[in-house]
């Protein structure tokens, strides 16, 4: 057989873009085509470049969220102690006025204040996201008694009214820590704040991740991996897990909104965050009391969350909408 009679007939050429074919790649590209996600995401990573160069640009500015400025200027207030400039003292000195009674900076108090909100948010997501992971895929995979009885904790948190329990609760874990007596250390309250919404919030997503998890270990790929010896924790981890990931980053994304709204609500009546420390709930609770004489105060931090929470639940829907196989964007 001469070379001639070889068959040179040149390789099929991988079809063009085949190599970016993979889910996540897609999914990029769909969430790019969707333009109210890319303005969302924008807006959502604005607020937290903001809430972690907040010490930045408060040294910057040349002012802090604690000093009493009319304290030291009594010019700044009128006599009723509003801000003796015009829309609450605004100027070139003070860009969002001044605060009534105490004449703090409103600017840097709203930059700090989103820093702990959005801290206390973060920090009790992730610790969320963790709980509802192990404790929903370990009931879902194991099954049977400890399917039983996660099943029915879940029930039980789920039919709690958390707002009152919250309210009625708060104190008796400070009470834990800290004499009646004494103050309770911001750190302290941030901590606390965690750990009863974590508390409460795995519940959702370890209800969700059970049910996937109950339907998941029945495949076929789960029981071949079973049938070559591979360990219960190998099966999760390599098996469950990579196909929970899409449930697991969409609850995310609609929890930590939830629980910057929770958070500032918790601070507004009083058993969260407390003045002088800045945050949202408590800028909004403050400017409740003067929001009749003057009202800009409270528009800042009010308008800023409102900003922040519809761009985040957005951004989430942006997120389910590219991470759905099913989507026609």
């Amino acid at each position: 057989m001469t070379d001639e009679s070889v068959d040179k007939s040149p390789t099929p050429a991988t079809p063009k873009g085949s190599e970016s074919r993979s889910p996540g790649r897609l999914a990029w590209k769909r969430f790019k085509r969707d333009r109210a996600g890319v303005i969302s995401a924008c807006i959502v990573l604005f607020f937290f470049v903001i809430a972690l160069a907040a010490p930045l640009i408060a040294k910057l500015y040349g002012k802090d969220p604690y000093t009493t400025y009319a304290s030291q200027r009594p010019e700044l207030l009128d006599a009723f102690a509003y801000p003796a400039g015009p829309n609450g003292g605004m100027s070139s000195e003070f860009w969002f006025g001044i605060e009534p009674q105490l004449g703090r900076d409103v600017f840097t108090f709203l930059l700090y204040g989103i820093r702990t909100s959005l801290g206390i948010a973060v920090a009790t997501t992730l610790v969320t996201a963790f709980l509802g992971i192990v404790i929903g895929t370990t009931a879902g995979y194991l099954g049977g008694k400890t399917d039983y009885l996660v099943g029915r904790v879940i029930d039980i948190l789920l039919s709690f009214p958390s707002t009152l329990f919250f309210i009625a609760f708060m104190p008796v874990i400070y009470g834990l820590f800290v004499a009646p007596d004494e103050n309770i250390p911001t750190w302290l309250r941030a901590v606390c704040l965690i750990i009863v919404l974590s508390g409460f919030g795995w519940a959702s997503l370890a209800r969700l991740l059970r049910g996937q998890v109950l339907g998941l270990r029945e495949r076929e790929f789960v029981e071949a991996a079973k049938v070559t010896g591979a360990s219960p924790m190998r099966i999760v981890f390599k098996e469950l897990l990579p196909n929970l990931w899409t449930p697991i980053i969409i609850q995310s994304t609609l929890m930590l909104p939830a629980f910057v709204t929770a958070e500032a609500g918790l601070a507004f009546l009083g058993v969260g965050m407390i003045d002088p420390t800045p945050d949202w709930g408590v800028m909004i609770q403050r400017g409740a009391q003067f929001y009749t004489e003057d009202i800009t105060f409270m528009l800042f931090p009010g308008l800023s969350m409102v900003i922040f929470v519809l761009a985040f639940n957005l951004l989430g829907d942006s997120v389910r909408d590219a991470l759905d196989p099913k989507s026609k964007r």
